[in-house]
């Protein structure tokens, strides 16, 4: 189960009701694309997102404050886990086709 717990405290003063329910409808999303270990995937997630700096081992990434589970089970979820890439694509590209929102895709080289 996705919860917010503890989360709150963590988004900026300026964020609306609007930046929340669109977050919150992702990470529903994303938990929805997850078809095997998913709550320790999106643990995972979570601890990623929130890291200070670059992630640099999966042990490490175990320790941060967002990751509630031991370290054997990161390991479990990364093994095992799976991702319906289907479902996440679409996901995705749903929340890239609103129309305030446009994707430029481009293969010109800024040297």
């Amino acid at each position: 189960m996705i919860t917010n717990e503890g989360r709150d405290r963590q988004l900026p003063e300026d964020a609306g009701a609007g930046s929340l329910a669109v977050l919150s409808r992702f990470r529903l999303d994303l938990h929805a694309c997850l078809t095997a270990r998913a709550d320790e995937l999106c643990e995972l997630a979570d601890a990623v997102l929130c890291a200070d700096g670059p992630v640099k081992t999966l042990a490490g990434l175990s320790l941060a404050p967002e990751h509630r589970r031991g370290h054997g089970a990161l390991y479990d979820a990364v093994n095992h886990g799976r991702i319906d890439i289907r479902r996440l694509r679409r996901s995705l590209l749903l929340k890239l086709r609103r129309p305030t929102t446009r994707a430029y895709l481009s293969s010109r080289r800024n040297n």
